[in-house]
């Protein structure tokens, strides 16, 4: 069953955006990280635009970051100081981003930096994570066989970061930082959420956790109450000048999200911690694979042709 996109301009099988939704919904719900960083090259995979994946992206995040929100606010897991220091960054950055897309798409060169910026993060982050996988199964095996009790190491120590001005207290928290490392995550996060369409959870909750020192059960709350704005941010600029958010896509996959995020969860509670970093590891590293593999082989079709409108940007 086919539906017409209008913003994308192609005719996807409806089925194919729901199971596409559940399955990174799924993942979602297994690994406890938003899908964006993996639906926006899944989308350019099938046919989607990659502006029009990144614009829509950002809007299917706003859904599914305030259901995920509101159950942390109800268990007080939210610090809303420190969300509202990384909401500034964020808009910040995110509007910054949506001003260099806007650029990059008018010199015809935003298909090309999102495939290589999406190889580059998702290589580091999967590379990264599958190291810390092996290492630390590598150290439990050692430990079980000689026999020796695990070490725990610090959550986090002090660095350059806690040295700089503008300090202020996060009570719940229980931090005293410069707000300036707060503000310069949100604006990087921000950023990357409108150039790449994504959450930014993968980079922020890591960040929050091991350079501001934050604990870990306000982490996600406060996490996903700042991506739900920035968002936002990101879709209305997208739309209002760029003109890349595809609502009927965005509602299709965010569908498919919902249920897949559910059946997900129940699974993921039956597997190990590191067994779930090593899998998640494995898929980031492969989507950022396949990426640099469309890059360097050359196409079946050297030239294209398109069809000029009058809001069609020249290339």
């Amino acid at each position: 069953m086919q539906i017409y996109l209008p913003i994308a301009e192609a005719s996807i099988d409806i089925f194919l955006l729901l199971l596409l939704g559940g399955g990174v919904g799924f993942l979602s719900g297994l690994f406890g990280v938003g899908g964006g960083f993996l639906m926006t090259p899944l989308l350019i995979f099938i046919g989607i635009p990659p502006a029009v994946a990144v614009g829509s992206g950002a809007a299917q995040n706003i859904a599914s970051s305030i259901s995920g929100v509101v159950a942390h606010m109800r268990k007080g897991n939210v610090d809303f100081r420190m969300g509202g220091v990384l909401l500034a960054g964020g808009i910040v950055g995110s509007t910054l981003g949506v001003q260099i897309f806007a650029v990059l798409r008018s010199l015809g060169q935003v298909e090309f930096f999102i495939s290589i910026a999406y190889v580059v993060v998702l290589g580091i982050v999967g590379g990264l994570m599958l190291i810390e996988t092996v290492n630390t199964l590598r150290k439990r095996w050692q430990n079980k066989r000689s026999g020796a009790a695990p070490v725990r190491r610090k959550l986090h120590e002090h660095i350059w970061l806690h040295g700089l001005p503008l300090k202020m207290r996060f009570p719940h928290s229980k931090l005293y930082i410069s707000a300036l490392a707060p503000f310069g995550i949100g604006a990087i996060v921000g950023m990357l959420s409108a150039l790449l369409g994504v959450g930014g959870g993968f980079i922020m909750v890591p960040a929050m956790i091991y350079l501001l020192g934050m604990p870990t059960v306000v982490v996600i709350g406060t996490s996903l109450f700042q991506i739900v704005f920035v968002s936002a941010n990101v879709t209305y600029l997208q739309a209002w000048q760029v003109q890349t958010v595809d609502i009927a896509l965005a509602v299709l996959l965010l569908i498919g999200g919902v249920v897949g995020a559910q059946f997900g969860a129940r699974f993921g509670a039956k597997l190990r911690g590191e067994s779930l970093r090593g899998l998640l590891a494995l898929i980031v590293l492969s989507v950022a694979i396949k990426l640099f593999v469309d890059l360097v082989i050359p196409p079946e079709d050297v030239y294209s042709i398109v069809v000029r409108t009058a809001e069609t940007p020249a290339p």
